[in-house]
């Protein structure tokens, strides 16, 4: 603690896993009870005393990141099948509009139109987190519990409004349009959410 320096704080999340918090300071210790006190923001403490005297410090972190070469060119082709539209709601602002895949990346699906669709950013995240899903028939779902919530008008316009409603928008070509056997894949993994 008196030297500021940085530790490494193992928080149990179940018996035999843990999750790491880097960096972790002690910011008080309590001999009389033997605990001591934790700071998990990663932001070293400065006693106040000192806090004066000393100008703050920006500091940063490196990240090592694993980007998907393949992403931009999928983003690229699936954009303009769609012409830029969510397939969902129709919206063509493009910083609003995304490419989700239908199959995730992650699961194996590959970088290609037919496994991809327009999605402005609320019916991405929607769609990433099984809230919303794709019929093989192309019209929408959205889960029952969400459909049960009351909730405020984003919630009533921008996703249940939207349930049991074909897609509004999808690509002229066919050879463009979502695989079916990618949606059923995809349809699977909705419902079993």
């Amino acid at each position: 603690m008196a030297a500021q320096l940085p530790i490494i704080y193992f928080y149990g999340v179940r018996p035999g896993r843990y999750l790491p918090f880097f960096p972790v300071y002690v910011v008080a210790d309590h001999p009389e009870t033997r605990e001591f006190s934790l700071d998990l923001t990663g932001i070293p403490f400065v006693a106040p005393e000192r806090a004066a005297a000393e100008a703050p410090e920006r500091e940063y972190r490196s990240r090592v990141v694993k980007e998907r070469l393949h992403q931009a060119a999928f983003r690229e082709n699936v954009m303009t099948a769609y012409a830029n539209h969510c397939a969902v709601c129709k919206l063509k602002r493009v910083e609003l509009v995304e490419a989700a895949h239908i199959v995730p990346d992650s699961l194996g699906g590959p970088p290609v139109v037919t496994n991809g669709l327009a999605l402005c950013k609320l019916h991405h995240a929607a769609f990433d987190r099984n809230v919303l899903g794709v019929r093989p028939d192309l019209t929408v779902a959205i889960r029952e519990d969400v459909l049960e919530e009351v909730d405020g008008p984003m919630l009533a316009h921008g996703l249940k409004d939207f349930h049991d409603r074909a897609l509004m928008h999808v690509p002229r070509r066919a050879a463009h349009r979502p695989a079916i056997a990618f949606l059923e894949q995809r349809w699977e993994n909705f419902i079993g959410a």
